[in-house]
């Protein structure tokens, strides 16, 4: 006798649709599947709880698909409990004017990425993340390990180890393990030279409660500056300052018997104080001067706002985007400058202003050239060019700022002993990866030879990579992304767009104003002058690299030069490999 079926119980529908869009088309021919019941109908603080359980990729995909999911999502108690989950011993939110989603994303998107230049592997590694940290604000690799400064204020001391392997051999690996080396740090620098050999010690610059003076009670917070091994993070000098100064800045100059500490006021007055470093192991008291550096001195109205210094060299840049220079040798002098005439060797500290034509928001200095940005999204390099460091298609060096017309609003620019880094975003926001200069040492991965123009470098980029480095054995590249602090580039004005027609051209002036011709020209005539068809090969690669193509476009003719390169050596297609 056969069983008489049971109708299952009718489930109730959750309609996911946005409430303010109307019923559901053909909602009333659809019998049998029970009335829907709108997301609106829920307790928000409910469907706030569900959501917060999500991937913050996820949450920010859902916030855009209406404008109720967008408000829901773009609540913040729904970042709250994301952060919370993130990052369980976040006590505070910090600051801004949306503090949970801020330090939510910090979270989320922090990272340190490094890639090895030497051996077998040369893929793009993470290091260790610590728990604690709030976010990455800063970081600066050593000659034996990496320090990370978040946004909390606390330095981390990531160590190289050797660690057991899967397949249990003992290797040595990169910053694998950390330690909480200080808290209530502001900044912190090292040696400024590019080779991480010299960088024995960190100098910190935090915020220390000192005890009231006799008679007084309570305490007082006063700026000082910690100085640490950095091989063991063992802390061999400290000096404090009076109550009434506070700084925002640290950076190194000059040699190691005579390093002088620029430190930058809120007020944005630079003071200098000179320490011998091979005497700071030593068990003994030292009476050390601030002044008042001759920038200040002498131009009292202007009010810096960041710096940035080499061995001989100090940059500064003002909060209306002027740039002044400190240059201490004759020899850098005239690879910056291309002259001698206005050097003063009893007057180094005189500040030089350079001729901009906007406003600089940032800038990179290598040994003896320098990258700066402007408002526009510009890129203007000058000095030595000797390897091709500047980007400029040429080897000649550049003795005041020279514009590079075919890159524009990089995210972060960087310039070392005889290379230069840009990293820069496409229009579906990827990162990619630019260099120039030097190739040797595997430094510009993909590009052995080097490149007097900036090419695409085979480096697999993060999403949010948002500052770099390279070292001489590795190149290190920092992921994090703060929704409240990014660079905005203005447009340029349309008058002063390279290429752009005057108004006043007559019908018989030239219709090349860019001198797009007269380059094509030039280009043809470079690849001509090349003896084989590789070298042809090459140089046609750099001068794609020049022209001023988009991305997609570079990369297209880069990988259809490569075929075209490997049929000519006699070598198989083979599958295109997805880093280059």
């Amino acid at each position: 006798m056969g069983e008489k079926a049971v109708p299952s119980p009718r489930r109730r529908r959750v309609k996911r649709s946005c409430p303010s869009c109307g019923p559901e088309p053909g909602g009333e021919e659809k019998k049998g599947r029970g009335n829907p019941i709108s997301v609106q109908l829920l307790p928000p603080e409910l469907v706030e709880h569900i959501i917060s359980f999500l991937p913050v990729r996820d949450v920010v995909a859902l916030g855009q698909t209406c404008h109720y999911f967008h408000e829901v999502c773009d609540a913040e108690g729904v970042w709250r409990r994301i952060c919370r989950r993130l990052s369980p011993r976040l006590r505070e939110q910090g600051s801004g004017v949306r503090p949970w989603k801020r330090a939510a994303i910090l979270n989320y998107t922090k990272g340190l990425y490094f890639q090895a230049f030497g051996g077998r592997r040369r893929c793009l590694s993470k290091s260790v993340a610590p728990l604690l940290a709030h976010g990455y604000r800063r970081f600066l690799p050593t000659k034996d390990h990496v320090f990370i400064l978040d946004y909390a204020g606390t330095l981390f001391f990531l160590k190289n180890a050797l660690v057991s392997s899967t397949l249990g051999q003992i290797q040595w690996k990169r910053a694998c393990r950390y330690v909480v080396l200080c808290r209530g740090a502001k900044d912190f620098a090292s040696d400024p030279r590019c080779d991480t050999v010299y960088r024995k010690y960190l100098y910190v610059l935090a915020t220390r409660e000192q005890p009231g003076m006799v008679g007084t009670t309570g305490s007082r917070a006063c700026d000082c500056v910690e100085v640490y091994l950095q091989s063991s993070g063992q802390r061999v000098f400290k000096m404090t300052f009076h109550h009434s100064m506070s700084f925002k800045q640290i950076v190194l100059v000059g040699q190691e018997t005579q390093r002088a500490l620029l430190l930058l006021t809120e007020e944005g007055k630079i003071y200098s104080l000179v320490v011998n470093e091979t005497q700071l192991d030593q068990p003994r008291s030292y009476t050390v001067q601030l002044a008042l550096r001759k920038v200040s001195r002498c131009l009292p109205h202007l009010r810096v706002a960041c710096m940035a210094s080499n061995q001989s060299s100090t940059l500064y840049i003002t909060d209306q985007g002027g740039v002044y220079f400190e240059v201490h040798t004759p020899g850098v002098y005239r690879d910056l400058f291309g002259t001698l005439q206005a050097f003063d060797p009893l007057d180094q500290q005189m500040p030089l202003a350079l001729s901009l034509p906007a406003k600089i928001l940032f800038c990179a200095l290598g040994y003896n050239h320098l990258g700066l940005v402007d408002e526009f999204g510009r890129i203007f390099m000058q000095g030595n060019n000797r390897y091709g460091q500047l980007g400029t298609g040429d080897k000649m060096d550049r003795g005041e700022p020279t514009q590079v017309h075919y890159l524009q609003r990089p995210i972060a620019l960087w310039c070392g002993l005889n290379h230069s880094l840009v990293l820069s975003q496409g229009s579906d926001f990827s990162k990619e990866l630019l260099g120039c200069g030097c190739g040797a040492g595997g430094r510009l991965p993909g590009w052995p030879k080097g490149s007097a123009s900036f090419v695409k470098l085979h480096v697999k980029v993060p999403l949010c990579a948002c500052s770099l480095c390279s070292t001489r054995e590795c190149l290190y590249m920092l992921s994090s992304h703060d929704i409240e602090h990014h660079p905005t580039y203005r447009d340029l004005p349309a008058s002063r767009v390279v290429g752009t027609p005057e108004p006043s051209l007559g019908p018989g002036a030239s219709q090349d104003p860019g001198g797009t011709a007269r380059a094509c020209e030039e280009y043809l005539s470079q690849i001509h002058s090349c003896p084989t068809l590789q070298d042809r090969m090459e140089k046609m690669k750099e001068i794609v690299g020049w022209m001023p193509l988009m991305a997609a476009q570079k990369d297209f003719f880069w990988e259809a030069l490569d075929m075209l390169q490997r049929a000519a050596a006699g070598v198989g297609p083979g599958p295109p490999n997805p880093e280059s």
